[in-house]
């Protein structure tokens, strides 16, 4: 249904003059300034819609790993992990910003910055994988996973969204009590192997 969602907003924004889909998406943002006004509201529409209106990528992380996710976890479990990334690491990522922006590293017209879309609670989700990989697999993943979202931290200039990311990866990695004792870990030796048989 998300994919379903993001994609009829997907083609809203494509209908759009290009002067009114940026206000319109601002108004949407978790942002700093609509944070104050309205952070409810805010956390919820964000989730609604991506910057830039390709929905492609999303499309495939979604295949891959949010719809195999819901059937492993069930749907009530797989939103509460998308939830606490998505509203967290929105959190975590503005604090930065402010932090940038008292110290001075950050404009103070970044208190308006265009922060929407999903890609905080696939991060999480992406995470939270890793408990469905038996080990010793599940050790290749999760330094994937780590360095995927964690470089971007080591490179020259992190932006908010890099902080963001690795917090979503993190709090996905947190969400364990949400998927301790659903069903057997996926051994990749042995689907290899019934290929091979």
């Amino acid at each position: 249904m998300w994919l379903g969602i993001l994609f009829v907003t997907t083609v809203v924004l494509h209908h759009m003059p290009p002067e009114f889909e940026e206000r319109f998406l601002r108004h949407r943002s978790t942002n700093l300034h609509e944070l104050a006004r309205s952070p409810v509201r805010v956390l919820v529409v964000s989730a609604l819609w991506i910057e830039g209106g390709d929905w492609v990528p999303y499309a495939f992380l979604y295949t891959v790993f949010h719809a195999p996710a819901e059937r492993w976890l069930g749907t009530l479990r797989w939103l509460a992990v998308c939830v606490l990334a998505h509203v967290l690491a929105s959190l975590v990522s503005e604090g930065v910003l402010l932090r940038a922006i008292g110290e001075g590293l950050a404009p103070r017209s970044a208190v308006d910055t265009l922060d929407i879309g999903v890609s905080y609670a696939l991060a999480g989700v992406i995470a939270v994988v890793a408990y469905r990989i038996a080990v010793p697999w599940r050790y290749g993943y999760l330094v994937t996973v780590l360095a995927v979202f964690g470089l971007p931290l080591a490179a020259p200039g992190p932006t908010f969204t890099d902080f963001g990311h690795f917090g979503a990866a993190l709090i996905g990695l947190a969400c364990y009590p949400l998927v301790r004792g659903r069903g057997k870990a996926w051994n990749p030796k042995e689907t290899l192997a019934g290929f091979r048989g």
